[in-house]
């Protein structure tokens, strides 16, 4: 379980990849092992509207645990920051928020997928409504597009 909070999650492909290595290297079989990713983020029906929701309590969540740990101010440009396709927050439509795990599977390795909402406090219809969309929307596209991706990679 690789916990994605901050950075490229592109950027974690190194330590999947020696995962893999040492678990060959003990006598498993790399392919057989899950690889899970946890995250942050949120979904709304469209992503400007994700992204409004999601970010009063990201910020006043990120600022307080930044203080406590150092770390410079949490604003919107610093969440935009990490809500982007290369970004390590999962907010946005279902399309969005489909394409960025799909894109983590291809050049990470993920197999599986955590997505944690809300960070601090939400109202809980919101929530509620991420979870379901989640469940309804994302779940079904990404299931789809990978099945049809690695049946696609098996075939090479």
């Amino acid at each position: 379980m690789l916990a994605i909070i901050g950075g490229s999650p592109i950027q974690f492909a190194p330590l999947v990849e020696l995962y893999k290595k040492a678990a060959k290297h003990a006598g498993h079989d790399p392919s057989k092992l899950p690889v899970a990713s946890h995250s942050h983020g949120f979904i709304a029906e469209e992503t400007q509207l994700a992204a409004d929701k999601f970010f009063p309590s990201t910020q006043q969540a990120m600022n307080k645990i930044g203080r406590e740990r150092g770390w410079g101010h949490y604003d919107r440009t610093s969440f935009d920051t990490a809500r982007s396709f290369d970004g390590a927050l999962y907010v946005g439509d279902p399309t969005t928020v489909a394409e960025k795990i799909i894109h983590l599977r291809k050049n990470v390795g993920i197999t599986r997928f955590m997505l944690h909402v809300p960070v601090g406090t939400m109202p809980h219809g919101d929530v509620m409504r991420a979870i379901e969309l989640l469940g309804t929307e994302v779940a079904p596209r990404v299931r789809a597009e990978i099945s049809k991706w690695e049946m696609d990679q098996a075939g090479n």
